[in-house]
């Protein structure tokens, strides 16, 4: 049909996206080890009552608030909630930091308020290189926080301030993201097994 789409190149495009999405995802093969610690880190730190802190911006913001709701109310078993928060959600803290301090601090400051030592942040950025995102990983571990990096590409400036990095070797901001999730998941479900048993798969 004249003007309509064409169907095979419409399926090549999606079949090369499902294709790039499993390629990053199977490149968290190479990061086991890193994988590992952030989830013994996770692992002791909520069994021990600390809380789990994440922000990003954008997507990184929705992956933020995804992850910490796997936390706060379950993943694949009923047990205790789990102290997890998304620095993304409070409209007016956001929107007064933002205007009366700048956007660079609208995390930074949320961290200084709540943050208490042995608590864990997890700053998501697809560059490595969100200012806002920076200066709060660099507040957690002046407060005695672990910082945790989600990141992509080579893991830009986030790379030399965090205590555990987990780079995704892609420029492509979706494609990353979506192993972020991934990650997200894994870390859920095994320190949910860790903590309160095996899952009943």
């Amino acid at each position: 049909m004249s003007g309509g789409p064409d169907t095979h190149a419409l399926e090549e495009t999606i079949r090369a996206r499902i294709q790039t999405s499993i390629d990053v995802k199977a490149a968290l093969a190479g990061e086991l080890a890193v994988v590992v610690e952030v989830a013994d880190v996770l692992g002791k730190g909520l069994r021990a009552g600390h809380t789990l802190m994440l922000f990003g911006n954008g997507g990184s913001a929705a992956d933020a608030q995804h992850i910490a709701a796997e936390f706060v109310g379950r993943f694949y078993i009923d047990r205790r909630p789990l102290s997890a928060i998304a620095l993304t959600t409070n409209t007016s803290a956001l929107t007064a930091i933002g205007n009366d301090y700048g956007f660079d601090h609208v995390f930074e400051r949320q961290v200084e308020a709540t943050g208490r030592p042995g608590d864990i942040a997890i700053g998501i950025s697809t560059s490595g290189n969100a200012q806002n995102v920076l200066r709060a990983v660099r507040v957690a571990r002046r407060i005695g926080m672990t910082a945790i990096g989600l990141t992509g590409r080579s893991g830009g400036r986030l790379a030399g301030g965090v205590d555990h990095l987990v780079t995704l070797p892609s420029a492509d901001t979706p494609r990353i993201q979506e192993a972020h999730i991934l990650l997200g998941h894994i870390w859920s479900e095994v320190v949910e097994q860790a903590l309160f048993g095996a899952a009943p798969l």
